[in-house]
């Protein structure tokens, strides 16, 4: 007799969820049902239901299982014992609250009388591979060098801008496709992989009338005797970072040119500034909030500055925030802006979201690039209304509520660039409806002026849009604020939480 306390104690102790089924058996011997004799919270179904179903039959949680593929694949393998799978299980749900349509990968074996069973949703995790794809502008291939056999990923589909019912392009095809004068860049990239290393090239393909530069990151799988088996590659569109470079390098040119004016000169850093970072002009949307974005360069500079911002709502509905400020103007300080801000937006892209390790991220990048530079980022969850941020030396945010204005309570952070390897304290704020947040640039606050900076000027006029919001609390604050620094450029991020 099996003692099923023990079994419950023995799953919910494992680290994977399991469920176990008791066989039911009807007048005629033959198995009429199966009762939930152990789980664990680790395995929830479709409506988040855990060890509360503990005793119930499976007939009464889930009316549209029995005689359907995986109830007789069950019985199968209790009747005879031998493991079963299903690698891509529908289930198809009528009832309010679950996913209509659902994929799981299922497996089942006989054990201790009943079915020790293993669910995993493969629908979500498609789902979220895709949208990465999609964002990031991503495909992963596999290519078995034994059979000659391709597998591409539906990124990789996008890419080549290809039908997928015409499965993925031959070998042949691809180095058709390559740009003659690239092909050396692929045969160097074989010879690294042979040589056992990863190779790391970008190679431009004529795609569907254009030509796309397409990074591509590759590794060799090997077996016992080092022989190549398999070579994986993660495959990334980087055309509008090479146009982009090459518009920051016919930029840079002409802005050296010693005959152009000073008034032409300004006029292309503006144009600089925008392409990096356009402003938006009116208030804009985000999950859960609104947002408006101010950018003011100095009064004295002719060149632009190193301040840049961020704010997205994510494929996974959280919020990103940033803000920053990049030592020195002109191109070097623009450059170096460029490159935290899209490789934020890399990081982000990728399913990093915790605020501490995306700095520690930009300040390993900064000490590459051997630029200093500040900056603060929040990751804001619209369910919850909780504010996870962390700065690397970067001015605290202001919080207004209800016409009052204070400080977010600061964690500590060394600026950007100052040492190679720092831990950033990642604190977090509890936001309600009807907050005001601002983050900003030191330029807002700081003057070169005997009279001292603008801090309980901002705060007051903080504290008068929270107290009476009216019908436009962002563009009031932004003209509240209007007043560019003689010396430094200024970029604000308000955000208000919605109800």
């Amino acid at each position: 007799m099996v003692d099923e306390a023990v079994v419950r104690e023995l799953i919910a102790a494992m680290p994977v969820g399991f469920t176990w089924l008791v066989p039911v058996y009807g007048p005629d011997g033959a198995i009429d049902d199966f009762r939930i004799g152990a789980t664990s919270d680790r395995m929830r179904d479709i409506f988040g239901r855990g060890t509360q179903r503990v005793g119930n039959l499976l007939r009464e949680l889930y009316p549209n299982l029995p005689d359907g593929p995986l109830w007789s694949l069950y019985v199968e393998v209790m009747t005879t014992g031998v493991p079963g799978r299903m690698d891509e299980f529908r289930h198809a749900e009528t009832r309010t609250g679950a996913v209509a349509d659902s994929r799981f990968a299922i497996s089942a074996d006989r054990v201790l009388g009943g079915l020790l069973v293993w669910w995993q949703r493969v629908d979500e995790h498609q789902r979220r591979l895709e949208r990465t794809e999609v964002l990031g502008s991503l495909g992963w291939s596999e290519y078995d060098l034994v059979t000659g056999v391709s597998d591409w990923s539906p990124g990789m589909y996008r890419l080549f801008d290809r039908d997928p019912g015409c499965g993925p392009l031959s070998r042949t095809d691809q180095a058709r496709a390559m740009l003659p004068e690239d092909r050396g860049l692929a045969e160097a990239a074989w010879q690294t992989l042979d040589s056992g290393a990863t190779s790391d090239v970008t190679v431009r393909f004529r795609i569907g009338g254009g030509v796309k530069h397409l990074r591509i990151l590759s590794d060799t799988a090997r077996d016992v005797t080092g022989a190549p088996m398999k070579i994986y590659a993660v495959v990334q569109d980087v055309t509008a970072r090479v146009d982009f470079r090459t518009e920051i390098d016919t930029l840079s040119d002409r802005l050296r040119n010693k005959e152009m004016t000073a008034l032409a000169e300004h006029r292309l850093a503006g144009q600089l500034q925008n392409m990096i970072q356009p402003v938006p002009v009116a208030p804009f949307d985000l999950a859960g909030m609104e947002a408006m974005v101010s950018y003011l360069p100095a009064e004295r500079a002719v060149q632009v500055g190193g301040d840049w911002y961020h704010a997205q709502t994510l494929p996974d509905g959280l919020v990103a925030l940033a803000i920053g400020d990049v030592a020195g103007h002109g191109l070097e300080a623009a450059s170096g802006m460029a490159h935290l801000r899209f490789a934020l937006v890399a990081w982000l892209s990728i399913g990093i979201r915790e605020p501490g390790e995306l700095l520690r991220h930009m300040n390993r990048l900064c000490v590459q690039l051997g630029i200093t530079g500040t900056a603060l980022v929040a990751i804001y969850d619209p369910r919850t209304r909780s504010l996870p941020w962390a700065r690397a030396g970067h001015p605290v945010p202001l919080l207004g509520r209800e016409g009052r204005t204070a400080e977010l309570d600061p964690p500590p952070g060394l600026l950007l660039g100052a040492e190679p390897e720092v831990h950033f304290t990642t604190v977090r704020a509890r936001l309600q409806p009807g907050d005001l947040v601002l983050l900003f640039t030191d330029g807002l606050v700081e003057r070169r002026d005997p009279r001292g900076g603008r801090s309980d000027e901002i705060r007051d006029h903080l504290s008068a849009v929270s107290a009476d919001p009216g019908t436009e609390p962002l563009p009031r604050i932004h003209r509240m604020l209007y007043a560019p620094s003689p010396d430094d450029d200024t970029c604000t991020l308000a955000v208000r939480v919605l109800a």
